[in-house]
């Protein structure tokens, strides 16, 4: 991937596929999947000023499986991956 570095509190997210079976064995066709919530952190950026101007690092970190929102994040295409870049705040948790 090319060296790409969000800002801020910004965070590069790789979506994780989703189920091509539902769990009674019935498969799902491409256009009638959701698009998958969890992905996996690609880049994180430094993080966001507070009042005093001071940096305050982000949370999550690159690696990190995190859960977002449906409409969160802007897609992308980074050589050819396409990809979400989100604010932190957009992202619900990390899985463990």
């Amino acid at each position: 991937m090319t060296k790409f570095r969000p800002l801020h509190d910004r965070v590069v997210v790789r979506r994780l596929k989703s189920e091509e079976k539902t769990a009674g064995g019935i498969i799902i066709p491409e256009t009638a999947k959701e698009k998958p919530m969890e992905g996996e952190v690609i880049s994180v950026g430094a993080g966001a000023r507070n009042e005093q101007g001071q940096i305050v690092p982000l949370d999550v970190k690159a690696g990190d499986r995190v859960l977002f929102g449906k409409w969160s994040g802007t897609e992308v295409t980074i050589d050819g991956e396409e990809l979400l870049i989100m604010k932190e705040s957009d992202i619900m948790g990390v899985v463990a």
